[in-house]
């Protein structure tokens, strides 16, 4: 299951493009989802939204974190915190944060974005080093990406198979590229009832982790929140499957089909 919990946080946090302007979200936003790792209930994971100011800049406040529970966190134990501060106004990530432990294996990282220099520095805690990474104002993290792409993306006359690139800085190996490809719409059962998805496919690396280059599913309510619905993963090691379980302080109507 090591770096599963990497895969969950990327997924949760890169929702459709929104269909209109109409804020996607807003502060007190809280998501809670409910993972599996093959047949065992692996785990938890949430994501919860506030407002604060950094250096004096208007900024939300988002962690998200997973932890593994019960019989899987004998066999792999997995205790991750991921924090950004990005723009109320510009969207723009200022600081971010990667805090895991997964099985032995530990990282602590803090990103700040110095946009007047066109760098970010990374300070790696564990290791005590430091570096600076070339960015430009186009640049976002790990979580500050999913509420970018609630905002600012129009979907109208996206069609089947167009895809959405961004580049994205989350840990000392760098800026790469994230492609997101639309592949339609479908509607899914959930414990809430039947709820209308759009339905994406992230386009990775394969290799260390996925076992091939399109082989992650991403489902995200077809409404004005955007909010991921179900995520599949397979991994090179089993595969990886989350829903959403609890929701709490949507900026819009979370629209179900019919209840269960």
């Amino acid at each position: 299951m090591k770096k599963a919990f990497v895969v969950l946080i990327l997924l949760m946090t890169i929702p459709a493009m929104s269909q209109s302007f109409k804020p996607a979200f807003k502060s007190g936003e809280w998501l809670k989802f409910r993972i599996h790792y093959g047949f065992l209930n692996a785990s938890y994971a949430t994501l919860h939204l506030s407002s604060k100011n950094l250096d004096s800049i208007p900024v939300y406040h988002v962690v998200g974190r997973g932890r593994t529970t019960g019989f899987a966190s004998i066999f792999f134990k997995v205790d991750d915190t991921y924090e950004s501060y990005f723009g109320r106004r510009d969207g723009k990530p200022y600081r971010f944060i990667r805090k895991i432990y997964e099985g032995g294996y530990t990282k602590d990282i803090e990103i700040d974005f110095y946009y007047d220099e066109d760098k970010a520095v990374l300070k790696d805690n564990k290791n005590g080093t430091q570096m600076d990474i070339a960015v430009d104002d186009r640049i976002q993290d790990l979580l500050s990406a999913s509420y970018h792409l609630r905002n600012n993306y129009n979907l109208d006359g996206f069609e089947v198979g167009e895809s959405i690139d961004l580049d994205m800085l989350f840990d000392d190996d760098g800026v790469f590229q994230f492609k997101l490809k639309y592949l339609g719409k479908e509607i899914i059962r959930t414990k809430f009832g039947k709820v209308e998805c759009l339905k994406f496919r992230p386009v990775v690396q394969s290799g260390r982790v996925f076992k091939e280059q399109e082989s992650l599913t991403l489902w995200v309510s077809n409404d004005l929140n955007k909010i991921p619905i179900r995520i599949k993963a397979d991994l090179a090691v089993g595969s990886l499957k989350a829903d959403l379980d609890g929701y709490n302080g949507l900026r819009n109507q979370f629209k179900i089909i019919m209840k269960e």
